[in-house]
């Protein structure tokens, strides 16, 4: 059973950055994604990685602010918040895709991480 564990949460200011890393208890090929729920909000994608992460998805209320990577040797994901909006306050959690469907699908994602608050302040 593959593990993900969330860090790098935190309460920062608007316009900071914060970079949350994904760290995998066990190699994966999979693609994998970031997803945030906002408060009373529902659950979004916010950014995926591809496999081999030749290729990124991101949303477009994130997209020129947030840059997903993965360093596969050491089974782990990042994510790099920069110019970080209140709007942005969410539980980020990190998900490893393994099932069929679009990256945005929650769905297809069977692995979970426990989540990493983000709170940005005005």
């Amino acid at each position: 059973q593959l593990q993900l564990v969330e860090s790098g949460g935190g309460s920062v200011q608007a316009g900071a950055s914060l970079r949350l890393s994904c760290a995998a208890s066990a190699r994966t090929f999979s693609h994998m994604g970031w997803f945030r729920r906002p408060p009373g909000k529902e659950r979004d994608l916010a950014a995926a990685i591809t496999s081999s992460g030749g290729a990124t998805y991101y949303a477009d209320s994130v997209k020129g602010r947030f840059i997903i990577s993965r360093d596969i040797a050491k089974n782990t994901v990042y994510l790099q918040m920069n110019t970080l909006k209140p709007e942005d306050t969410a539980v980020y959690y990190c998900a490893a895709k393994s099932r069929p469907g679009t990256l945005q699908n929650e769905n297809a994602y069977g692995y979970w991480g426990q989540g990493t608050q983000v709170t940005v302040s005005s």
